[in-house]
């Protein structure tokens, strides 16, 4: 009987049949593990994918926060160059004989007498150089004051650099004053007046501090 079922059993292992079952089984378990590897590999390969992702589009979001500021600045700056150019056309005077008009028409609109008054002008700028102005004014001191007001408010941008109001006698006074305005610079080459000294060199007394105009 064991001989029988040992033939028997030879006879099944021999078989095709058997072999070719034993390699759909085996077959069948490397097509799973490969399922199962790529399934891992995938589900591995899309959480990378996503925190990748995740991370650029924090990054584009800082990108975005970060360049909010410079949003329209093409169109800011050419705005700013806009009201500069208006400036230049309106504030600044055209040559130093302007100047020296609008000088004598506020002294003869103030009733105050301007004694003195030197001009010289500062290094030429890029586009701009400054006239300084060294005045001497007299009169009684609301005519002084209309003086310095319509150097304020004046169309023609002047600043008030310092001034020193000296002893009144008899309701006059005298006031000194420091001035500043601009001319383009080919204007103020054009102009003829005198280099500004330095610093150093001016013995003058200290005056106090001025005011800009609007």
């Amino acid at each position: 009987m064991t001989t029988e079922r040992r033939s028997a059993f030879s006879e099944r292992l021999s078989s095709p049949m058997t072999w070719h079952w034993t390699g759909v089984v085996v077959l069948s378990i490397v097509v799973v593990g490969l399922v199962i590897r790529l399934v891992y590999a995938w589900t591995f390969d899309d959480a990378a994918a996503t925190q990748t992702l995740q991370a650029k589009q924090a990054q584009l979001e800082a990108l975005t926060v970060d360049t909010l500021p410079l949003r329209g600045l093409d169109m800011r700056v050419s705005a700013t160059r806009d009201r500069i150019g208006t400036f230049y056309e309106n504030r600044i005077p055209a040559s130093y004989s302007l100047i020296a008009t609008r000088i004598a028409e506020l002294e003869q609109h103030s009733g105050a007498r301007l004694s003195r008054i030197s001009y010289s002008q500062g290094p030429p700028g890029p586009e701009l150089t400054e006239i300084s102005m060294d005045a001497s004014i007299s009169g009684e001191y609301p005519q002084m004051m209309r003086f310095v007001n319509g150097l304020e408010r004046d169309q023609v941008f002047f600043i008030i650099r310092a001034m020193q109001l000296n002893g009144q006698q008899g309701g006059q006074a005298n006031l000194r004053l420091k001035v500043s305005t601009w001319l383009r610079s080919a204007d103020a080459a054009a102009s003829g007046l005198p280099m500004m000294k330095p610093a150093a060199e001016t013995s003058s007394p200290a005056l106090g501090t001025g005011r800009e105009g609007n």
